[in-house]
Order: structure tokens, then C-alpha cells, then sequence
């Protein structure tokens, strides 16, 4: 108990130690800013009359005959403040080496968010055939750019266009129908589709997010404002005890939102892919891209990682004749500027992945196409191979040669490539309890675990209703690249059920008892999540039409897994595990069908029974990409 205490008080002074680090590397950044830049302040009118308050830093040599300087935009709801005269950011650009190298940065605060005017819609929906009043976010940032090119001096015509995370979306959607002078743009974990990224996975909800973002976000505003709303006071540290007490989510708003919350309400009346999330879909409106386009993601997003893919994808499919690449790296959201880069959790990545992607890609991205320098073009796919903890270019994603094989579930807990040549409807089961449900992750919080991803998953696994199978010791390398394919036979004895199937990388050896896991020599025995995802069941064969299990009665279920890029060292086991409960990851599934599971009453969740096939005729398993 001492040594535990000992090592606990360790981390305590570490994390402390760490943040004052980081206050004094901001502190020499905003001194840095306030000597070299000047601020302006604009309200920039839109095509229907709303101004959006956009904020502006000159560099200072500009007046003595510098620059020029290419344009820095970045479009946010979160704010642009300080606001007044004087009172400068510490963070103009991605990181500290742009505000060196010599940018205007444009901030904007978006329609309707703090001090800009306009009603705020989330996730507006573009519009396919403008009037001449018509708004979105594509033609607010020409409009914006417009403005910026006739009305901020020392420029040279050219603007660039970056944001992560709800400002990635801003970034993308500001690509469609690109401004002449729009010459690069990188959306970085950009939204792409709430019913996708964010708020559900294959339809299942994402309770932590959706509920903790929106409790502040989705507070109304009467007009402009400079502050939001406080954050939800949970009253705990600890997230799992506060989402089992709050029951079903039907109660979210008589415990704590009381309606009030705009966008909460149009999530619980909107639970399959219907018109309203349909029309926030960023993905088919991507065309007329004529900037070049780096997207950015990290491998182990809790956030966004559906978007970047997908994003990327749509760009390529949609504007073949654009430049359009693609960078995935070890990160959690935003890591590439927020973190070392270093290790994740229980990953570990072998040096500082974000300098060296800040110094190597990112900053070279804009300076060659705002200012014609920053060396040769970045590969079409420049990705990082975790497990073997090296960046790799390819000339498209997922990479050429990559072969489709399937591991398939087998007898005993066992996991190969080979068939099941076992006949009839031989099956595992588990019983799943909506009242005891798995926890996704170890860690106590109220929000959603970045590190979840990169966790070591032996707390999952030794309990009864998780399913594990796992591989003999691998006799050499085996890598994965791309997306993989959850391919089940289940049924149960309910009529609604969730399906997770987690991909996972078990290290040789054993952890002893003498050596504790904070010993980071001695990993042994870590089953490091490389890639999990849920499935809601009833939305197996349409999202826009669910359809309940006919119980007992074995039915196929296929889902894809998000694309990954990952190396099994020689004598490290493959494992897949399957479970039905990720608490409070995603909101409890009642396992009795019912229309709304928002809408679902204490008396609606029951146990079942669940099985997974592994047979001839109902084989299951994941299809992966393996890469030669």
C-alpha cells in the first residue's frame, strides 16, 4: 500500500509539474505574440446582412515594409477572445512556429456563436442550389475571405484555412465551391456526420459526449455574448456511477437539462439516420474543391475519427483532379498539437510523433501553398504504423496490395485464419445485464476517456459476459492496414441487442507480482486495444429503418471497424473480444425493442441471453486487410 500511495503521489506531482511547464510555454507565447503582432477587430457582412465578428493579427514588420503575409483563417464556435482592443491570444496559429513564420491570422467566431450575429444552427445543413441570400458555411467563408483580401493590408493573396475538431468541419465545408484566392486548407479531425462521428457509432449513442458537450454547448444564448455557459456540474468524479443512477436517458431532462436544451431534444425525436441527420451530412456536398487539402487524424480519435477518413475519401472521389492527402498518426483528438505524441495511455509510440509531424508536415503543408516555400509535396497517404512505430507514405489509402482475409472465431477461445469446420449451431454465449453493464474504460471521469482507445483491456476480459478468442503466438510480423469488417452470426433471446467487437494486441509474458504496472519495463500479458466499435443491432440492415431480432433465431450482422494501420510483432497474439454492454461509452441498449430507446422505460431494460455462431454454415469473425 505504501509503495501504491508512493507511486500515486508521483503521478500527482508529475501532472502538476507538467501543467506549470505548459503555463510557462504559453505565458512566453502570448509575450512572444503581444511583441510581434497587432490587432484589428472586424464585424464582416454576410450575402443576407449578418456580421460575424472576426478578429485579425498583423504582424508588426508588415508597417515596416515586411511580408507580404498570407492569410490564416480559422472559423470557430468556441470564441475568439480575449475581446477589445489590446488583449491578445496566446495561440494565434496550429502551433508556435507559424506565429514565427510570418502569418496573418484571421479568428472568426461562427454565425450565431458569441459576439457574431445570425441564428446558430449545429452542423448547418449546406445547401445544393443557393439563391442569392442563401446561406451555409461555405458561402460565410467566402464571404469572409472576400472581405479579409479587400479590406486587410500587407497580404499576399492567398489564404489558408485550418481547424480541429468542430472547426475542422468549419475548414472543410469552407473548401466547397473554394475561393479563388482559398489555396490550402486542412480540416483536422473535422466533423463529418454527427450521426457517424461524435454522437453515435453505428447507430448506438455516445452518452458521455453527446450529454457533457451539450449541458454548456447547447445553451441558449438570448444575443452576442463573450463568455458560454459553466460546464455540467456531475457532482462526482466518477461517470459510470453518475449515467447508472441517471436510469433511462428519458429522464436526462427532468434530472438535469429540463428541455432546455435545443439540441439534446432534436437528438432524443431523431434516433435512426432520418432527413435530420441526413442533411447534416458534409460527405456528399465536397465538390468544387479546388484548394489543396490535408486532412488530419489521429489512429486513436475517441472524438472524430470516422471524419477524417471519410472526409478524405469524399474529396478524392468527388475532385479527382485536387490535391488531396491524407495524414493519420498515434494521436487522440487533436494530439498532434496537444500532446507529445509520445504514448497514449498503455501505448507507446517511441519518440515525440507531434514535433516531428508540427516541423515535418504541418507547417511545410501551408508554406508551400501560401508562400510558394516548404520543400516537395507531402505523399498522397502519409500514415504512422503503430506496433512498429514508424511513418510510412503510400501513394493512396487504404494502400495498394492490401489482401482481405478473415480471423475466424474458433472453439476453446481460439482465433485463426483457418474455417470452423464444426457443423450445426454451435455457439458461445454470455448473459448481458442493462443493470451491470461493461465499463469501457478503468479510468473515473465524467467525460469520455481519450485514452480509452490505447487501454489495456484484461479488466474487460475476465469478466462472464465478454467473449475473448485469441491467436496461437504469431511466428512473424503481421500487419494490418485499412478498415476491417465485424462479420457475426448472433442471435439472442431478447429482440434488441448491441454488438462491440474489440481487435486487440496481446504482448507475451506476464506482469508479476513484484513488478507493477507502472514499471514500464515490464508489459507483459497487455491486451492493447488496437481498434474497437459497436454496432445497435437494430439497425443491422437499414439505419433509417430499424427492425427487431426474432429471438433465438441465428442472424448475420456485419459492421465495419474503423480503418487501422498496425503492426502484431513476431510472438504477440491476436485477440478479438465481443461483448454487448460499453458503459457509459454508449447508453444502454433495453434489449427489448422499442421504437426510441430515448423514450425506453426502467421496466423496458431486461436480461438476455446472447450468442455468437461459429460453424460451417454461420461462421463469424473479422475481415482485415493484411499488408505484405
Amino acid at each position: 500500500m505504501i509503495r501504491r500511495l508512493s507511486v500515486l503521489g508521483l503521478a500527482v506531482l508529475a501532472a502538476a509539474g507538467a501543467a506549470l511547464a505548459q503555463q510557462e510555454i504559453d505565458e512566453a507565447r502570448l509575450a512572444y505574440n503581444l511583441a510581434h503582432y497587432s490587432k484589428f477587430e472586424y464585424r464582416i457582412p454576410m450575402r443576407d446582412g449578418a456580421k460575424l465578428f472576426t478578429v485579425v493579427y498583423v504582424p508588426n514588420d508588415a508597417v515596416a515594409g515586411g511580408g507580404p503575409y498570407p492569410i490564416l483563417l480559422f472559423r470557430t464556435p468556441y470564441g475568439v477572445g480575449p475581446y477589445g482592443a489590446g488583449k491578445l491570444r496566446d495561440k494565434l496559429g496550429p502551433h508556435a512556429a507559424f506565429e514565427k513564420a510570418g502569418y496573418i491570422f484571421a479568428l472568426q467566431d461562427v454565425r450565431g456563436r458569441f459576439m457574431s450575429e445570425g441564428e446558430y444552427v449545429n452542423m448547418r445543413p449546406q445547401i445544393e442550389n443557393k439563391g442569392p441570400r442563401d446561406v451555409d458555411e461555405s458561402t460565410d467563408t467566402f464571404d469572409t475571405i472576400d472581405y479579409l483580401l479587400a479590406h486587410v493590408e500587407h497580404h499576399n493573396g492567398k489564404v489558408g484555412q485550418w481547424g480541429i475538431s468542430y472547426p475542422g468541419f468549419y475548414t472543410a465545408a469552407g473548401a466547397i465551391d473554394s475561393h479563388p484566392a482559398l489555396a490550402a486548407v486542412s480540416p483536422q479531425a473535422p466533423i463529418a456526420d454527427w450521426f457517424w462521428d461524435d454522437m453515435h457509432h453505428h447507430g448506438a449513442f455516445i452518452l458521455p459526449l453527446a450529454f457533457r458537450f451539450f449541458a454548456r454547448f447547447g445553451v441558449a444564448h438570448p444575443g452576442p455574448f463573450e463568455k458560454d455557459a459553466e460546464n455540467f456540474d456531475f457532482l462526482t468524479p466518477d461517470g459510470y456511477q453518475f449515467y447508472a443512477e441517471l436510469g433511462p436517458l428519458r429522464n436526462a431532462n427532468p434530472k438535469y437539462l429540463h428541455g432546455e436544451i435545443e439540441f439534446w431534444n432534436q437528438i432524443t425525436q431523431h434516433p435512426n439516420y432520418d432527413e435530420f441527420w441526413q442533411s447534416r451530412n458534409l460527405l456528399p456536398h465536397l465538390k468544387n474543391v479546388k484548394a489543396a487539402v490535408m486532412t488530419v487524424g489521429g489512429w486513436f480519435d475517441a472524438e472524430d475519427l470516422y471524419g477524417p477518413l471519410h472526409i478524405y475519401r469524399a474529396i478524392e472521389k468527388n475532385n479527382p483532379k485536387a490535391t488531396n492527402v491524407l495524414v493519420m498518426g498515434p494521436w487522440s483528438h487533436g494530439g498532434w498539437v496537444r500532446t507529445d505524441g509520445d504514448v497514449l495511455n498503455d501505448a507507446e509510440f517511441g519518440f515525440a510523433t507531434s514535433a516531428w509531424y508540427q516541423e515535418h508536415v504541418d507547417l511545410p503543408f501551408f508554406e508551400r501553398y501560401l508562400k510558394g516555400q516548404g520543400g516537395a509535396p507531402l505523399p498522397e497517404a502519409l500514415v504512422f504504423e503503430t506496433g512498429a512505430n514508424r511513418w510510412r507514405e503510400f501513394p493512396a489509402w487504404p494502400p495498394p496490395g492490401v489482401e482481405k482475409k478473415e480471423l475466424y472465431l474458433g472453439a476453446d477461445g481460439t482465433l485463426s485464419f483457418a474455417p470452423p469446420t464444426v457443423e450445426g449451431e454451435v455457439a458461445d454465449e454470455y448473459l448481458s445485464d442493462p443493470a451491470k453493464p461493461v465499463p469501457y474504460t478503468q479510468e473515473i471521469t465524467t467525460r469520455w476517456a481519450k485514452g480509452y482507445m490505447a487501454e489495456d483491456q484484461r479488466f474487460a476480459a475476465r469478466r462472464p459476459d465478454v467473449l475473448v478468442y485469441r491467436s496461437e503466438p504469431l511466428e512473424e510480423d503481421l500487419t494490418i492496414a485499412g478498415p476491417m469488417t465485424a462479420s457475426l452470426w448472433v442471435s439472442t433471446t431478447g429482440n434488441d441487442a448491441d454488438w462491440i467487437v474489440k481487435v486487440i494486441d496481446e504482448l507475451p509474458g506476464r506482469v508479476t507480482e513484484e513488478k507493477p504496472k507502472e514499471d514500464a519495463d515490464d508489459r507483459g500479458g497487455t491486451q492493447l486495444l488496437v481498434r474497437g466499435e459497436v454496432l445497435r443491432g437494430r439497425f443491422r440492415t437499414s439505419y433509417e429503418h430499424p427492425e427487431p431480432f426474432e429471438p433465438n433465431r441465428p442472424t448475420a450482422v456485419a459492421f465495419e471497424l474503423q480503418d487501422v494501420f498496425h503492426t502484431f510483432a513476431r510472438g504477440h497474439r491476436l485477440m478479438v473480444q465481443i461483448q454487448s454492454t460499453w458503459f457509459p461509452l454508449v447508453d444502454r441498449n433495453p434489449q427489448t425493442f422499442v421504437p426510441n430507446i430515448f423514450e425506453a422505460k426502467e421496466d423496458d431494460f431486461v436480461r438476455a441471453t446472447h450468442r455468437v455462431y461459429r460453424s460451417r454454415e454461420y461462421p463469424s469473425g473479422v475481415v482485415v486487410g493484411v499488408l505484405p
